[in-house]
């Protein structure tokens, strides 16, 4: 199905509660994010060496996916490979029904999003319950997230007391603690009732098998500790290598996320209970899932974006993002990583606007902890976008003879110099607004959005000729 990103773009900028929403959004994220990076004097070096790290295991990437397994299978746990998505969507609704289990407890996973788990689950009969906070407005609404980090961030605060008040019952208020103990206090059944929980991994350790899971409400691990059963979802990229390793990433993860030093909780998981353990899980599967990973490994200049950590920088940054939201991309990421990794995982010809969406000012590329060349993949991702294009094409193609005729002009510098002066004198009969206000397609259509300033009486070249003779 392909993704079209210019039909939600009007509509986006057309609604001023989302506005509002946006820009109230990103004032205190981008200043806790830069407070939280200048504490770190050697926040370079850091970046460097995870970026090092990451280009490293993805070099080895089956060697090390293999260690985990190993690692995880000592301490007890069970490992899953999907290939795709409908993979491990299969193997859990299959081991629910074995299991006689309604519904599950998730904590925040956007690759449960990737592969559309909810829905799956919904259709089998299967109950899940979002305990995100973000996540479970979201849930409600019957949304999708609009943010790695923030799901709900383009909602105001009135907005989800409305929701509370027509979903839950909650009587209307403004106080925030109030509207988060209706939700802690809803969430608790399900977490004490569910005999199964599904979370995401931030990053597993191949050393020594530990899965780690970063959070701020502790959902994720009530969800972890109370269920009978844990499934882990894992993007067979997360892996790292050395238990060493993991304090690199965590810093640069959490600063770039969500500007603090540490979250409240670090989750480090090695299997399900032991018998000398309070609490904890029976049974723990952690799926490894592929869907469309390794055609990216494969591909040598496009497989840095695999060392992504979804920390969410680079939409906090980007002005594109900070202008329609998450839900105009139509598709599970948003921002610059959403333009790079739609169609990645999927095709160009699924996600052809995607790679477009970008102004590539390079500002994702300045705060991605791992300095992944954002920009650079987007452009690349264009050029490759059009040469399908032009294969397809059998028809005339004005932007083809247009391009062609550019090219020849500026080849030929008599024929560019001829061409300035009539362009000159029919922006001078054109009047102020110049050759906007021709009736011609092209040009009326790019003056519609844009700014095209009148062109001056004389060309550079007239100039200089008359100041050196």
């Amino acid at each position: 199905m392909v993704v079209k990103i210019s039909a939600n773009v009007q509509s986006a900028l057309a609604d001023e509660t989302l506005q509002g929403n946006l820009r109230r959004a990103f004032v205190d994220t981008l200043h806790s994010r830069n407070e939280a990076v200048s504490e770190v004097p050697n926040w370079e070096e850091l970046r460097d060496y995870a970026r090092d790290v990451k280009a490293h295991t993805l070099s080895r990437l089956p060697e090390y996916l293999q260690r985990l397994e190993e690692k995880v299978v000592e301490q007890g746990g069970k490992v899953i490979w999907a290939e795709t998505g409908q993979e491990a969507v299969q193997f859990i609704v299959d081991l629910s029904h074995r299991r006689g289990i309604r519904e599950v407890v998730k904590g925040k996973s956007m690759l449960s999003e990737e592969i559309h788990l909810n829905e799956s689950l919904e259709r089998a009969q299967i109950k899940p319950v979002e305990t995100d906070l973000g996540e479970y407005v979201i849930q409600l609404a019957g949304e999708k997230p609009s943010h790695l980090v923030a799901p709900a961030l383009h909602k105001s605060r009135k907005q989800i007391t409305d929701l509370f008040v027509q979903e839950l019952g909650m009587a209307p208020t403004g106080d925030v603690l109030e509207i988060t103990a209706t939700a802690r206090k809803l969430l608790r059944r399900h977490f004490l009732t569910a005999r199964m929980g599904i979370t995401g991994v931030n990053f597993a350790v191949a050393e020594t098998g530990t899965i780690v899971i970063v959070e701020n409400e502790g959902n994720v691990g009530l969800s972890v500790a109370v269920p009978e059963i844990h499934i882990a979802l894992m993007g067979i990229e997360k892996v790292i290598p050395r238990s060493r390793d993991l304090a690199v990433f965590l810093k640069l993860l959490i600063r770039s996320a969500t500007g603090q030093k540490i979250t409240s909780y670090v989750n480090c998981l090695s299997g399900p209970r032991r018998s000398d353990e309070l609490d904890g899980p029976q049974e723990f599967y952690l799926i490894l899932i592929d869907n469309g990973r390794t055609k990216i490994l494969a591909d040598d200049f496009m497989r840095e974006s695999l060392s992504c950590i979804r920390c969410g920088a680079c939409l906090n940054v980007c002005p594109v993002y900070q202008t329609i939201g998450g839900h105009a991309y139509g598709s599970t990421y948003q921002g610059p990583l959403g333009a790079m990794l739609t169609p990645l995982l999927t095709s160009v010809s699924e996600a052809p606007e995607h790679a477009f969406a970008s102004s590539l000012c390079g500002a994702c590329h300045e705060v991605c902890p791992l300095k992944i060349p954002i920009p650079q993949i987007l452009l690349k991702l264009r050029e490759r976008f059009q040469s399908e294009r032009n294969q397809k094409a059998t028809s005339f193609s004005l932007e083809k003879l247009v391009m062609q005729v550019w090219a020849r002009v500026m080849c030929a510098p008599s024929l560019y110099a001829r061409l300035g002066r009539w362009a000159r004198i029919v922006n001078k009969v054109c009047g102020k607004r110049g050759m906007g206000r021709l009736p011609v397609p092209p040009f009326s259509r790019w003056m519609k959005h844009r700014d095209l300033p009148a062109l001056p009486p004389q060309s550079f070249r007239e100039l200089y000729s008359k100041e050196v003779s």
